[in-house]
């Protein structure tokens, strides 16, 4: 396993260690590979779009790849002596700069830990097994004070001088090469009047200007276009004219089309085309999906007086969704309520937005520096993936983006502040078609999504844990950890316990074996004092109780498919979400549990281990109640327990968050998509 960062200096805050893999001490990374001379053209070779003649490319890298870089990230003007010709002028600038900052800020142990963190880098990118947002590639070691992260978050009120201030906010993050979104939800709806008469405009007409603007302004003075995302809410007035305003210009697009106009990209007919800079998505709630499962109505309500402004279909409201996403691929869909249930930070505020491709969500008014790893640069001749590789490119990428957050430069003050108090940082990964492919897996099957979650799980373990490394050994906890110390920890366990789901099913090597052991270290980030783990300590004291002499509580295991004989336990909703988390705002009783065919003869009974909290959040800020409900086996083998309670209950087991646990001699847990079963096992 990897030892990037070792744990070695974290008491005197001295530096991160950092192990090579990649590199060799004493020789260079640019050194140990071939290049050539090539000639970088776009289009017709004699009528280019672009070219640049003579550049210096890495003899694997493909001719797409030399045409990309040179064209959008080497730097200086084209025909000048300061323009770069060469991949080891590009990258020693950006790993170059990176290494130094983090010098500056004291992240590593010594200056041979430096030199290797910059030589992996080089290594790493050289040999195109990650790579950075574009604005990295932009900006680094090019501008004085770059602007680095690539997404952003902004925020709108309703009133014209903050409606204006998204415009030049959004401007400026264009102008660097980045890309943002908004929630529109704010803005009063086009049915809403005015304090001093009148109509207001609405969110939709707004729209418009900010479209306009995003088509003119070129990515950090490039090519490519600006990026942009509109969120609004399925309650929000306007939200029919939202859904169908981009699937209208569509029509008008066709119309001139016909009439024979230029509808190319940049076109005389095209840019007449409204609302086509921005991906649109409808956000919703858990709320609104279970009204259109039940085929109830829905009410939009007015932005100022909170009023219902409109009463309609919920089924129809989402076919309208469908249809208009059917037309031209857009409104997406953001489920709000399963977002703000992972999220690390609800203390400081909620998601309402994302960036323009939704990887980034986080709080309003904040940014996020992005990185992606190409899967298939650790894809071994036998199809198996390497996991040490990967997690070492994991320690060595991150590490970067988070020397990059405090020298970065960001388009206002507010963003600067939450970008340095929160140090959002984005990785992730490309090329999982091909490695699926390579491995004559189809992208949509149970062992490609099998495959994809257990390197999701591996990646995400093994960057939260660097992240701890970086706090404990360099930099301390992010500014806004402790506040939300609670949700955050949360989620950890959310990510552990969700590691715990995947089915083995197409994965070869070690590779789920290293995600879960990736993630187990999200439960010791996760253990918190005080309440929460006096309530853990409480709850396996009780069930201890529960269990007859001699028996013991299942241990963790990997999943696999249910035993033969298997019984579901299922948590019967009355109110709330289909979770194991419910909220009630009266004392009627609001779960019933219930294990079917659950006699054996050693255990007639089962025991569920309650916690009913108090505030409603991914993880309980204060316990109410903590019980262990023994339910008897009737005669037709089901036990039930049924509680009653004000609050959020959630049945849980004393080491991992399911539905329920059944206490009993020789249990094991098996949890699976559809529901945990038990059965009677001797395995320990």
């Amino acid at each position: 396993m990897s030892k990037t960062a070792t744990t070695s200096p974290k008491n005197g805050l001295r530096g991160l260690s950092v192990e090579r893999r990649f590199s060799t001490s004493g020789v260079h990374p640019f050194d140990q590979i071939e290049w050539e001379i090539r000639d970088a053209v776009i289009g017709n070779p004699e009528k280019p779009a672009f070219e640049q003649r003579g550049v210096e490319f890495p003899k694997t890298w493909s001719q797409n790849a030399t045409n990309i870089v040179a064209q959008k990230y080497f730097r200086g003007r084209l025909g000048s002596p300061e323009r770069e010709s060469s991949v080891k002028q590009m990258i020693g600038r950006v790993s170059g700069t990176i290494a130094n900052w983090g010098r500056e800020g004291s992240y590593f142990a010594s200056d041979e830990d430096a030199d290797a963190f910059e030589m992996e880098l080089t290594a790493i990118l050289l040999n195109q097994k990650a790579a950075f947002n574009s604005p990295v590639w932009f900006n680094v070691g090019f501008e004085e004070q770059p602007q680095c992260s690539a997404c952003f978050i902004l925020s709108v009120e309703d009133t014209m001088e903050s409606i204006l201030d998204w415009n030049t906010k959004e401007g400026m993050i264009f102008r660097g090469g980045s890309g943002s979104g908004i929630n529109l939800s704010n803005i009063r709806g086009s049915v809403e009047h005015l304090s001093k008469g009148g109509l207001a405009s609405g969110p939709v007409s707004f729209m418009r200007g900010a479209d306009a603007w995003a088509g003119t302004i070129k990515s950090g003075g490039k090519t490519r276009r600006a990026a942009k995302m509109v969120v609004l809410n399925v309650d929000h007035p306007d939200i029919e004219h939202f859904i169908w305003c981009k699937a209208k210009e569509e029509d008008k697009a066709a119309a001139l089309r016909d009439a024979g106009f230029d509808m190319s990209i940049d076109g005389e007919g095209f840019t007449s085309i409204q609302y086509q800079n921005a991906n649109n998505s409808v956000r919703v709630t858990d709320e609104f999906m279970e009204a259109v499962e039940a085929g109830e109505d829905w009410a939009l309500k007015a932005r100022v007086s909170g009023e219902t402004t409109k009463t309609l279909d919920a089924r129809e409201l989402m076919k309208q969704i469908s249809d208009a996403a059917w037309r031209c691929a857009d409104p997406g869909v953001q489920y709000d309520t399963t977002i703000n249930r992972w999220h690390t930070s609800p203390e400081s505020g909620r998601i309402n937005a994302s960036n323009p491709c939704s990887e980034y969500m986080h709080v309003d008014n904040s940014a996020c520096n992005l990185a992606s790893l190409n899967l298939m640069k650790f894809r071994r001749p036998d199809g198996s993936f390497d996991s040490a590789e990967f997690e070492h490119a994991v320690d060595i990428v991150f590490l970067a983006q988070e020397i990059i957050v405090s020298p970065s430069s960001y388009p206002t003050e507010e963003i600067g502040d939450n970008a340095r108090r929160f140090r959002q940082l984005g990785l992730g990964y490309a090329n999982l078609g091909a490695l699926l492919m390579s491995d004559g897996l189809p992208y949509d099957s149970v062992e490609g999504r099998n495959v994809s979650a257990a390197i999701t799980a591996l990646m995400t373990g093994r960057a939260y844990r660097q992240s701890a490394l970086i706090a404990a050994g360099a930099t301390g906890p992010y500014d806004e950890y402790e506040r939300n110390r609670e949700p955050h920890n949360g989620v950890m366990r959310m990510h552990r316990d969700a590691s715990y789901d995947v089915d083995s099913t197409g994965i070869k090597g070690e590779l789920l074996a290293a995600a879960q052991r990736a993630v187990q270290s999200l439960r010791r980030q996760s253990i918190g004092a005080g309440e929460n783990e006096e309530i853990l300590r409480l709850g396996r004291r009780k069930c201890g109780e529960a269990l007859p002499l001699g028996a013991r509580r299942p241990g963790r295991r990997s999943v696999g498919p249910a035993p033969a004989g298997a019984s579901p336990c299922q948590l019967t909703r009355i109110r709330g979400s289909r979770t194991t988390r419910m909220m009630s705002a009266s004392t009627a009783p609001i779960a019933v549990i219930s294990a079917p065919n659950a006699a054996t003869a050693t255990a007639p009974w089962m025991s569920f281990l309650l916690i009913v909290w108090t505030k409603y959040s991914p993880i309980p800020c204060q316990a109410k109640t903590v019980s262990v409900i023994t339910a008897p086996v009737n005669s037709a083998g089901i036990a039930k327990a049924t509680c009653v309670a004000t609050g959020m209950i959630e049945v849980r087991s004393p080491c991992r968050r399911i539905a329920c646990w059944r206490v009993s001699p020789l249990a094991r847990a098996v949890r699976t998509k559809s529901a945990l079963m038990v059965s009677s096992s001797s395995e320990r």
